[in-house]
């Protein structure tokens, strides 16, 4: 698997092995809290000349209030970088387990939320 990290504004392949991440001699540490993970279910992103801001927050039913569980702020260059990954990446996702459906999105297309957020978040 390839994932790719941004490294000293540098964005570098990782080939990832089972249980060590290397590339080039660079060794990156993942420590344990951060391994578990934060589940993100929503992205607001924003941009200016110079970066951009990428929130990922976490939205459930019935609770009128996003958490932001991480802020992400890249270079532009670094976000297009980003965008070719994750491109690559479904594609190979879709070619193993089939194309991943979005729900019809009748009323905003651009919205990325599990559910209506615009009507309490009930789903």
């Amino acid at each position: 698997m390839c994932t790719f990290v941004a490294v000293y504004c540098v964005l570098i392949p990782i080939i990832m092995d089972k249980n060590e991440q290397k590339t080039n001699g660079l060794q990156i540490e993942l420590p344990a809290d951060v391994a578990q993970g934060e589940y993100v279910n929503f992205a607001v992103i924003t941009h200016s000349s110079s970066d951009f801001i990428v929130d990922f927050a976490r939205v459930l039913p019935g609770l009128p209030k996003a958490s932001v569980k991480s802020r992400v702020i890249i270079a532009p260059e670094h976000a297009k970088r980003l965008l070719m990954a994750l491109q690559e990446n479904i594609m190979r996702y879709e070619r193993e387990f089939g194309q991943i459906k979005l729900p019809e999105a009748s009323h905003n297309p651009r919205t990325i939320a599990p559910f209506n957020i615009n009507e309490g978040g009930e789903a």
